[in-house]
């Protein structure tokens, strides 16, 4: 009877250091990489501008594409009409490769990160785990619905339920799926580097995945200034009505 007692506790003392050796293990695991803070756009030296960019840039288009393309060029060229005059943001992936060169702010949590483009106030969230809601329940939009998860210290971000549009740096059709990889670095001053390698798979408008990086640096000291684009758009309205009930009548803004 001793000897059996005796192996019975020798099993659960084992049994108790392993746990105890899993939980020092999970608490001194390094925690995810914080991409919390102001990113602003990383100028690159050689690397041409966006505004260039756009007009050099050659897209393996499907004919199909292509001429979907073609048709919304020739309807606004003549205007020189853009989304943003009408402010519409930018929407994916072009939000999160040009935003007009306007700052972004991520905001990090464990189950959601946020990012907040200056430009246009666009919204992204990057859901987790439980917080992913079922593909039947996503309502389709110009930044799509983003599932993300950790593969060591990169976050891999996959953005579906996307709108179909002509009018994108990288146009695409509902179909597309996006995959984003980010990681840290650091640049030659030492300074913080948030660094994007995304592909954008879409066999309806491209004959290849496209596949590029986008780079912003860290700013401690950044901060965000407001951007209403509808404003001026209001008051312009405002002064019209003004103007339409005669020049005597009070100011009501």
């Amino acid at each position: 009877m001793r000897k059996s007692y005796s192996n019975r506790h020798r099993m659960l003392a084992g049994t108790l250091l392993l746990a105890c050796v899993g939980a020092a293990a999970a608490a001194t695991a390094a925690p995810h990489p914080d991409l919390s803070g102001v990113w602003g756009p990383y100028v690159e030296p050689g690397r041409p501008s966006i505004r260039a960019l756009r007009a050099s840039m050659k897209l393996p288009f499907t004919p199909a594409a292509q001429k979907k393309v073609d048709a919304y060029k020739a309807l606004v060229t003549p205007t020189d009409d853009n989304p943003g005059k009408f402010c519409l943001g930018y929407g994916m992936p072009e939000s999160m490769v040009f935003s007009g060169g306007y700052p972004m702010e991520i905001v990090q949590r464990p189950d959601v990160i946020v990012i907040v483009y200056e430009a246009y106030g666009e919204l992204r969230h990057f859901y987790f785990g439980s917080r992913v809601m079922a593909p039947g329940d996503r309502v389709p939009d110009r930044d799509g619905y983003s599932v993300a998860h950790w593969e060591g210290d990169t976050l891999v971000v996959e953005t579906t339920s996307l709108k179909e549009q002509e009018d994108e740096l990288y146009p695409h059709s509902a179909d597309a799926r996006i995959v984003e990889r980010y990681h840290l670095s650091h640049d030659a001053a030492g300074h913080k580097v948030l660094e994007n390698d995304w592909t954008l798979t879409d066999p309806s408008f491209y004959t290849k995945p496209i596949s590029a990086v986008k780079k912003w640096t860290l700013d401690p000291k950044g901060v965000f200034l407001p951007y209403e684009c509808n404003e001026e758009a209001w008051l312009d309205h405002l002064e019209a009505l003004q103007k339409s009930k005669g020049a005597t009548a009070p100011a009501v803004y």
